[in-house]
């Protein structure tokens, strides 16, 4: 399985970036699909998620201000980052779920500053 993330960039506070995640290779049974994020310093950590199914979990960091989104047909997640803040700023990896097994995509920088 393979991920190619996309969508990252500079953006300054308050603003919005959406980031996209493309799987491809051997899917036949994603549990689900979700993104992370890791600061300077600090550990990954889950930003949202989306099973199979369409229910999500949000960190409570981005509750009301990010959306996660998928499009089963084109295997590809979709994170829609409004209001953002500088605490933000990370590299964001995108993970897919597949019968227990778990594949991470690169990772796409987005800072957000004035």
């Amino acid at each position: 399985v393979q991920l190619q993330a996309s969508g990252g960039g500079l953006v300054q506070p308050g603003g919005s970036l959406r980031l996209s995640c493309a799987a491809s290779g051997s899917i036949f049974s994603i549990n689900g699909m979700g993104w992370y994020r890791q600061a300077p310093g600090k550990q990954r950590e889950l930003v949202a998620i989306i099973f199979t199914g369409g229910r999500t979990n949000y960190a409570d960091s981005v509750k009301g201000r990010f959306t996660i989104s998928r499009d089963n047909a084109k295997n590809t997640v979709y994170l829609q980052m409004n209001n953002l803040k500088s605490e933000d700023t990370a590299v964001y990896y995108c993970n897919l779920v597949q019968r227990g097994a778990g594949f991470w995509g690169q990772g796409t920088q987005v800072t957000v500053s004035s």
